[in-house]
């Protein structure tokens, strides 16, 4: 693993985290920080600290002792995020790997949504505010609550409220107009599936580039991170077999079978026949 040893050990860590103990914004600029090595977190922190003292300067100016609104919060968050600080995303925003890149995004003000997705929720989370991210296809949003009141924002959009329609709107440009929502698509994301989506999007670009010893050291990473997550295992075991990387291979895929008790036949029988090969070439 060509990981730096610090970030390793701190990815390892936040695996051996439960999920709500992860501090989102914090592991983001640890991933952010493989491809800026010795790049110090400070100032960005800082940055991150900044938000959320702004969002809770503009919601206290309003005045009262009751916990603001819902509406207040969102325009808090927009006016400070979106128009203050100037982030959004433009369409050339989806081919540049920089854009999932906290740090490059935060140094730039633009970013790929689910990047964007993360300094709302960091920011909100920091001032004690119920938000999440959805696990909604082909853009991330986030969901802002208070009460019973809630309310879908498109960061990548510069905060807009999204409603139902427009999700639908979302969904079949993505999917097509022969399919409908469902409640999965307002699913509310763990953190390390939030980490997952942003590094997810790394991955499939280095993939479309051909640059598989790059996609290899994501999915490293990724397996830290996650180290549950049975097809991450799977997948790096098959991308280490293909570049003929056969003690890496062996040891991904041992571990996705370990994982995956309950994996169908055919998928098993694959997998430990493509085991007895490789380790056939070690012999």
């Amino acid at each position: 693993m060509r990981l730096p040893h610090d970030i390793r050990a701190r990815l390892a860590a936040i695996g051996g985290s439960n999920d709500g103990d992860i501090d989102l914004g914090l592991a983001a600029l640890v991933l952010a920080a493989i491809d800026r090595p010795g790049v110090s977190h400070g100032r960005y922190l800082r940055h991150l600290e900044q938000l959320a003292e702004d969002v809770r300067a503009y919601v206290g100016g309003a005045g009262g002792d009751a916990p603001p609104a819902l509406d207040l919060r969102i325009e808090a968050l927009v006016q400070v995020i979106a128009r203050r600080f100037g982030y959004g995303g433009t369409e050339e925003t989806f081919d540049d790997l920089d854009a999932a890149n906290l740090m490059r995004v935060i140094d730039g003000r633009t970013g790929l949504p689910v990047a964007l997705g993360i300094l709302f929720i960091q920011t909100a989370r920091a001032l004690g505010w119920p938000i999440s991210g959805l696990d909604f296809p082909g853009r991330f949003l986030v969901r802002l609550e208070v009460g019973n009141e809630r309310r879908v924002i498109d960061p990548f959009a510069g905060g807009r409220i999204i409603e139902t329609q427009d999700m639908r709107d979302m969904f079949k440009a993505v999917a097509g107009n022969h399919v409908e929502l469902e409640p999965k698509h307002y699913r509310a994301m763990g953190n390390r599936d939030i980490l997952l989506r942003l590094q997810n999007n790394i991955k499939a670009r280095l993939l479309r580039a051909s640059r598989f010893d790059d996609v290899i050291e994501v999915l490293e990473a990724m397996v830290l991170f996650a180290p549950d997550h049975a097809e991450l295992w799977h997948e790096l075991g098959m991308l280490n077999a293909r570049l003929d990387h056969v003690v890496a291979a062996i040891e991904a895929l041992e571990q996705h079978l370990r994982l995956s008790p309950g994996m169908g036949a055919d998928v098993r029988y694959n997998t430990s026949r493509l085991l007895q090969e490789l380790r056939q070439r070690l012999n």
